[in-house]
This record gives structure tokens, C-alpha cells and sequence, in this order.
């Protein structure tokens, strides 16, 4: 039996991640973070997403050591989110949260370990992204590697979105069909609205720019996806 695990979130990106896996494996898990984050609204989103696609399992796990350790508009209520505009003239954001996702990929890694799960999936992309460090390709793989040293176990670390541009990965949601359930059901704003969000904070922007791209060029978009992903 294929089983993978999803670092999941309940964003647009994490949850087109899972329903791929849905579609590729035979068991899929999900792993969520408590870390302490000022938008909780996601953990509840997660569980509900989850609950409604029928993963086997959902996992809620405690990591609120990072918010005290992880200096981040994510995780302090004094530090102000900022608008697109003001991320844009960022190298990296006042929403990065240092070392999240070292953490993330490692404890579902263990997780993996334990339901003997041979992937973790993650949204990890550094196509159209705000510029965090823990999302490159680079990182991913090095990690990786790591991890395989370290618990002596071929567990494989999978980014399916890693190369793909927004407009793409609302291509990916359509090619299973759940565009709609994507657009509505899932929490990426960094303000923790629901669906479209607040329309002002980075991950609104590029999520809102990518669907206006590919609902004014469905049909290319869905190639290039296809092309970049080899889905038929």
C-alpha cells in the first residue's frame, strides 16, 4: 500500500497538494502545525478540509515553541501584517517565520517514520512565492537528505508545486476538479479570511493575480501545467 503524509495547512497550495494525493496514493495522512500563529482560523480550516476529502488521518500537532522563538508578523500580534506593496519591497517578508518549516518537514518525516508512509508532500514552491528561504528547491532536497541520514529510511520528500506559477497550480486544482472547492473552502490569507481574504496582504495578491490569469487563459495554462507536472 502507498501511503504519504501532507504538511497541510488548509491554504490554496497544501490543499491542492492533498487532493493530488488523494489521486496518487492509497493512504494519505495529513499533518497540521499549532505553532502559535496569529491566524488560527487555519487550524480549524484544516480540519474541516480534511474531514471532507476523507484522509485517513488528520494530526494537530503542538510546536508553540516556534512562536516564541520565531520572531514574525505571523506570530506577534505587535508586528503590523503588511500589504502587497509593502512585502514587494522586501527581500524577505516580516511574515517568514525562521526555521518553520525545518521543523514542519522534520516532525512529519517522524510522523512518516511511524505509519510507514513512503512521501511527505509539501506546497513548497519558489515560482510565485513571497520570498521565504524554506521554500527553495535547494532547501527541500538538502533537507531531504538529512532526514534520510538521520532516521535510515528512504522517506521522500515531494513538491509538486515547486515549479509551478499560481495561474498553474489553479490549473492543477481544475484538472481534479475542485477549483471551486479550493477557491472557497481554503484559508491563505495572512489575515485569516477565508476564500478570496482581506485582498490586501501578499498571499491574496498572488493567489487573486494567479487565478485572474488562468481564468482568462484556462486552456494554456492547463497545458502548461500538464506539461510541467506530465499529466496527461
Amino acid at each position: 500500500m502507498r501511503r504519504a503524509v501532507v504538511v497541510f495547512s488548509g491554504g490554496q497550495d497544501s490543499t491542492t497538494c492533498l487532493i493530488q494525493a488523494i489521486n496518487q496514493y492509497d493512504e494519505v495522512h495529513c499533518v497540521t502545525f499549532d505553532y502559535g500563529q496569529r491566524h488560527r482560523a487555519e487550524i480549524d480550516v484544516a480540519r474541516n478540509i480534511s474531514h471532507s476529502l476523507g484522509v485517513v488521518a488528520h494530526k494537530v500537532l503542538d510546536v508553540t515553541l516556534l512562536s516564541e522563538l520565531a520572531l514574525s508578523s505571523l506570530t506577534r500580534d505587535n508586528i503590523p501584517i503588511p500589504d502587497y506593496s509593502e512585502s514587494a519591497k522586501s527581500a524577505i517578508p516580516s511574515t517568514f517565520v525562521p526555521g518553520r518549516n525545518i521543523l514542519f518537514l522534520t516532525l512529519a518525516a517522524i510522523y512518516a517514520y511511524q505509519v510507514e508512509a513512503e512521501a511527505i508532500i509539501t506546497g513548497a514552491c519558489e515560482t510565485d512565492f513571497s520570498g521565504y528561504p524554506d521554500s527553495r528547491d535547494e532547501f527541500v532536497k538538502a533537507l531531504n537528505k538529512a532526514v534520510i541520514l538521520g532516521i535510515a529510511r528512504d522517506i521522500r520528500f515531494e513538491t509538486p508545486l515547486m515549479w509551478l506559477n499560481k495561474a498553474e497550480t489553479w490549473a492543477l486544482s481544475d484538472y481534479y476538479q475542485h477549483l471551486d472547492f479550493v477557491r472557497s473552502q481554503t484559508l491563505t490569507c495572512y489575515n485569516g479570511i477565508q476564500g478570496n481574504g482581506c485582498g490586501k496582504c501578499a498571499a491574496c495578491h498572488l493567489r487573486a493575480n494567479g487565478l485572474e490569469q488562468y481564468l482568462n487563459a484556462p486552456e494554456k495554462i492547463m497545458t502548461e501545467m500538464k506539461a510541467k507536472t506530465h499529466l496527461v
